[in-house]
């Protein structure tokens, strides 16, 4: 954590992240021309907050787009703001209503991991659900197959979509259809991308939320940085992760007993 909060005492790298908050997926013409140095300078400070997971990049033919990724700023909030300040620190907070703005999502997390191990976390039911809220993904992992997340406490499918792309253990593409209410029905079929790579002994793992409709609801990818945190706790130490999503269904499974 010590390259986020390097990262974070700039001014200008705050600038610049401010800069994504509000439009995601700008090329470095677009941010220098918001900031008074030269493309050099803003060179060098986008590649810290690279370095330290805060903005992930993406060729778009020739441009080469920049793109917030919040993760690391969601494992800080884990990490010292507790359960009941998290009203509080909602409230304060601008970044969430400013993350939602665009049709695409791009999350990156290292996890100190092989791609295997990783791979199963992502396609086992059972471990599945221990890092998203209880919901365990049923499918036979084959290209054009069907897939379903079913939660514990419910029995029937709260997220649904066909497997694009299974290359495992290194890329899973799937279409995304949410289920949980009338609301998120209507936004539609959006698509998901997990991408693994390995790095020496861990994992760069890079998951993708796009086809999102301008403005679509927030539920459809604000979880994404509570379950990536909750999948690098699991594979890291064996444990389950406390997030306002796991304390709810916590909270459901307590209610029926």
């Amino acid at each position: 954590m010590d390259a986020v909060f390097k990262a974070l005492a700039d001014p200008t790298r705050r600038s610049l992240l401010d800069a994504l908050y509000r439009e995601d997926g700008q090329n470095l013409r677009t941010l220098q021309e918001r900031l008074p140095m030269t493309r050099f300078g803003v060179m060098k400070h986008l590649k810290v907050l690279e370095e330290a997971g805060l903005v992930v990049t993406r060729r778009r033919g020739r441009e080469k787009l920049h793109f917030l990724n919040p993760v690391p700023i969601r494992l800080v909030h884990d990490r010292w703001v507790s359960k009941y300040a998290e009203p509080w620190a909602a409230t304060l907070s601008g970044l969430k209503h400013e993350l939602e703005k665009t049709m695409e999502k791009i999350f990156e997390i290292y996890i100190k991991t092989t791609p295997e191990r990783l791979w199963q976390a992502i396609t086992d039911p059972e471990m599945r659900a221990k890092y998203t809220f209880g919901v365990g993904v049923h499918s036979e992992w084959t290209p054009g197959s069907h897939y379903e997340g079913i939660p514990r406490q419910l029995g029937s499918p709260i997220v649904e979509g066909e497997n694009l792309e299974v290359d495992p253990p290194h890329r899973l593409v799937q279409s995304f259809n949410a289920l949980w209410s009338d609301d998120v029905k209507s936004e539609g079929t959006s698509r998901v991308t997990w991408e693994i790579e390995q790095i020496r002994d861990s994992c760069c793992l890079t998951v993708t939320h796009d086809q999102l409709r301008e403005g679509a609801n927030n539920e459809l990818y604000g979880g994404w940085p509570m379950v990536l945190s909750g999948l690098k706790t699991l594979l890291e130490t064996g444990e389950t992760l406390t997030t306002p999503g796991s304390l709810m269904y916590l909270e459901s499974e307590a209610w029926r007993c």
